[in-house]
C-alpha cells in the first residue's frame, strides 16, 4: 500500500470540533496527528469519504505563547475513516482530513 500523506506530521493532542458541511451538529474529539495539509482527528462519527467537512482545532494559549485560546476553524474533504491504528484497548475511531482552507477564528 502506497502511503498517502504529505509533510510532516506532529503527534499534537488538541480539543477539536468536526461537522459535516451540510449540518449543524458538532462532534467533540481530539487531533491525533496534525500538519500542514491535513488531520486525523479521534472522534466516533459517521462521516463518508469524499464528503465536504469543517473543524475547528484550539491551539493551547500556554503552548503557543499567547494570553489567550486560538482557534483555527478548517474546511477540508474527508480522505480516511477509521480506528488510530495503534494496538492497544483504548483505540478509538477516528476521520482523516484534507485541509483545503483554514482562517482564524477571535472570540
Amino acid at each position: 500500500m502506497s502511503e498517502a500523506r504529505t509533510g510532516r506530521r506532529f503527534p499534537l493532542h488538541l480539543s477539536a470540533t468536526l461537522r459535516g458541511a451540510k449540518t449543524k451538529a458538532r462532534l467533540e474529539g481530539q487531533t491525533s496527528d496534525l500538519s500542514a495539509a491535513g488531520v486525523f482527528i479521534l472522534a466516533d462519527g459517521d462521516f463518508e469519504v469524499g464528503s465536504s467537512v469543517e473543524f475547528d482545532i484550539t491551539l493551547p494559549a500556554k503552548a503557543i505563547g499567547a494570553k489567550k485560546d486560538v482557534a483555527i476553524r478548517c474546511q477540508g474533504r474527508v480522505v480516511r475513516t477509521g480506528s488510530t491504528g495503534k494496538k492497544s484497548s483504548a483505540r478509538k475511531n477516528g476521520v482523516a482530513c484534507v485541509i483545503d482552507n483554514y482562517e482564524f477564528v477571535r472570540k
